[in-house]
Formats: structure tokens, C-alpha cells, sequence
């Protein structure tokens, strides 16, 4: 049984799209709200569960590794952030996982995961939002501005903090790129995020400096330095895969 830590940390990340109708029970200020609390009980449980894009993962890594919470703080951060738990689940199974999950959702999408994962996708949220989600698709038909934008603040992303108001930071990041067919970052800009919403927050006011994670335009967490190593490997792992896809594709 997890001591709440995972779940709260699940509560982050998870509020961001749930906000936007985007995913899970239709629950944010709930979310908001145990996360600012940073208290946990069996309503945040049971409100994890209905995310059926992040869930399922959970429970692949969790079981790839012998844990059996799904809402250990390890297998959520591995899910979120990225850590050695990844390593742990076989790429057969990442394919089997997202065909059984996603069937009937992926179109053409589905066509290219098994070769995404064989190329070292590993099961991290940005190879969700990149391999499984149909946005990639639409930036290979040449329509760009949309696809990128929702592609670029649907995964987790590393930011430093310039400066912080009352609500809003101003944090500079490295934006996901299109060029000549292919994914990448591009150099660091300033991007204005939230980290405080109705009066709630996930985090202490951020400090010019701090190393943050972002989550639809949303600050998430505070950053160790190993942690954002692996959020910025993981990520380039995500891009890799796909982008070696893309070129067989050509």
C-alpha cells in the first residue's frame, strides 16, 4: 500500500489535462486540491484510476518490476519523469500493452508503435504523446502549427524559472521543433506558466533559478538535477525512436 507520496505526485501531473477535459473523471479542483493539501486518502486512489491513458502504464511498470501499487511514488515518477524502472519493462510487452489498451483509438497511429518501441521508445508518457497520440500523423500531412503546440505542452517538460508573480512564472524551456520532417528541441525561450490556480498550488512560490517541470503550461514540481538528466534523456530517447521511424517511412 503506497504512503500517498505517488499519488500526490500522480495528482501533479494529472491535473493539468484533467483541467482541460483532456483525460480522467471530471475532477480537477479535486486534484487541486490534494495537491495543495499534499494529503492523501482513497478518493485520490480511486480518482487515479480513471485516467485510461496514464493508468494502464502504471500498472505495466509497477508489474514489470514486482511492485504492486501502481501508485508507488517509483513507478509514477518512472512514468512522469523517467528512471530505471522503464528498463525493466520488455518491449514486447509495451507493444502488447498499448494494443490491448489503445485498440479502436490509435488509427494509424497503430501502424507504427511496435516499430517506435523496437526502435527505444521507452513506456515514458512523451512515448505516449508522441507514438500513441495522432498528432505526429498530422504534422507528417503538413498540418503544423496545432499538432506541434499540442504535442510540445502535452509532454512533461524541463523549464528554468526567470521570475514569478502572484499566479504566472516566466520560465525559459526548449520548444518542441518541426523541421524537415522530423521532432526535435529547439533553443531555449520564454514561456509564461502557471503555478499557482484559484488560489492553489503544487509548489511553494518558484525562485528565479529553480528547475522545474511543466505539464500543459502548468508547473508541476521543483526538479532535482538527476531528475531533469532524466526527464531530457528520456525525452530524447521519445524523440529518437520516432524520428528513426519517420525516416524509414520516407
Amino acid at each position: 500500500m503506497s504512503d500517498g507520496a505517488g499519488a500526490l505526485l500522480f495528482a501533479r501531473y494529472a491535473f493539468p489535462p484533467n483541467a482541460l477535459g483532456l483525460c480522467g473523471a471530471d475532477s480537477p479542483q479535486t486534484l487541486l486540491e490534494y495537491g495543495d493539501a499534499h494529503e492523501f486518502d482513497g478518493g485520490l486512489r480511486a480518482l487515479a484510476r480513471t485516467f485510461d491513458g496514464a493508468w494502464p502504464y502504471l500498472e505495466l511498470i509497477a508489474s514489470a518490476n514486482g511492485i504492486e501499487d501502481p501508485l508507488d511514488l517509483r513507478v509514477v515518477e518512472a512514468y512522469w519523469i523517467g528512471n530505471r524502472l522503464l528498463d525493466r519493462v520488455r518491449p514486447q510487452a509495451l507493444v502488447r500493452h498499448v494494443d490491448d489498451r489503445f485498440r479502436g483509438r490509435l488509427g494509424r497511429a497503430g501502424d507504427h508503435v511496435a516499430d517506435v518501441v523496437a526502435a527505444g521508445a521507452p513506456p515514458h508518457h512523451s512515448f505516449h504523446v508522441l507514438a500513441v497520440y495522432p498528432w505526429l500523423g498530422l504534422l507528417r500531412t503538413g498540418i503544423v502549427d496545432e499538432p506541434l503546440r499540442v504535442l510540445d505542452r502535452c509532454r512533461v517538460a524541463p523549464a528554468i524559472v526567470e521570475s514569478a508573480g502572484d499566479e504566472t512564472a516566466s520560465v525559459r524551456l526548449r520548444p518542441l521543433v518541426w523541421d524537415a520532417g522530423r521532432l526535435g528541441l529547439g533553443p531555449p525561450e520564454p514561456r509564461t506558466v502557471q503555478w499557482r490556480i484559484d488560489g492553489r498550488s503544487f509548489v511553494a512560490r518558484p525562485e528565479p533559478g529553480d528547475l522545474v517541470s511543466l505539464h500543459w503550461d502548468v508547473l508541476c514540481e521543483r526538479l532535482e538535477p538527476d531528475a531533469g538528466r532524466r526527464l531530457v534523456a528520456v525525452t530524447d530517447r521519445a524523440l529518437r525512436a520516432v524520428n528513426r521511424v519517420a525516416a524509414l517511412d520516407v
